[in-house]
């Protein structure tokens, strides 16, 4: 990104020397304004509303990670109260949330495991809380409502790691190819000198780390803005106790 829009300025500059000289006159040179202030207008319209949609997915996993935590605690203490029956469901239970910890926020040197997205460990978990067979009406209100938390998690799992891999959208190629005729329109009219050129590196950079931003909210789970994994952590150190 940063290559193609201070790029598209530095070619533009040497471009200027090449036009003929009615090319650069008072007018053409209001034309270009005209022309590349509606292209800004749109370009800053888009980066904006993708900047807030990434926010707003960044969000919305943040929130489903502090729910599917809750209710994996919730589901330990229905599965407790139940009674020693739940000793293998309650084991599966934490491993599968230890499974995921050490996916997405491995310890220092560890590598991330690999998560075959084909197959949920929630899936198990249903059927074996599923399998069992109450003696009472307390056993059977608390499989009931370890059946519910243990469909609530799964369905939340899905909502919040479903979708892990991410695309370039189309309104990327779009912004870029706005952003660079934008800088070319700078480096059009702009003298050869230190000063333009670094005022111009500088404002690529800036445009280039707002599309960094966007992609980092995008990919909650990877990079360096990742959703803080302390809510698993903490049901995980629950489990253990």
């Amino acid at each position: 990104m940063f290559a193609l829009v201070f790029g598209s300025a530095l070619a533009a500059m040497f471009v200027h020397s090449l036009l003929p000289e009615h090319h650069l006159i008072a007018d053409s040179k209001d034309v270009v304004k005209l022309g590349v202030a509606l292209i800004a207008t749109m370009s800053a319209l888009v980066l904006g509303l993708l900047i807030a949609s990434a926010k707003s997915a960044y969000d919305t996993r943040s929130n489903q990670l502090v729910q599917v935590s809750a209710d994996i605690i919730l589901l330990n203490r229905a599965l407790a109260r139940y009674g020693p029956e739940t000793k293998e469901t309650r084991s599966l239970l934490e491993r599968t949330v230890a499974v995921t910890v050490e996916r997405f926020w491995p310890t220092e040197g560890a590598k991330p495991v690999a998560i075959d997205p084909r197959q949920s460990p929630v899936e198990a978990l249903y059927d074996n809380i599923e399998a069992l067979s109450p003696q009472s009406d307390a056993q059977r209100s608390m499989q009931s409502q370890a059946l519910t938390l243990a469909a609530d998690i799964g369905r939340t799992r899905l909502l919040a790691f479903e979708h892990l891999s991410t695309s370039i959208p189309v309104p990327f190629l779009v912004l870029v190819f706005w952003l660079c005729i934008i800088f070319a329109s700078f480096g059009l009219f702009a003298p050869r000198n230190a000063t333009v050129i670094a005022v111009l590196c500088v404002c690529a950079l800036s445009v280039s780390g707002a599309i960094f931003l966007i992609l980092e909210l995008d990919r909650s789970f990877e990079g360096l803005l990742q959703v803080s994994g302390a809510p698993l952590r903490e049901a995980l150190a629950q489990l253990g106790r």
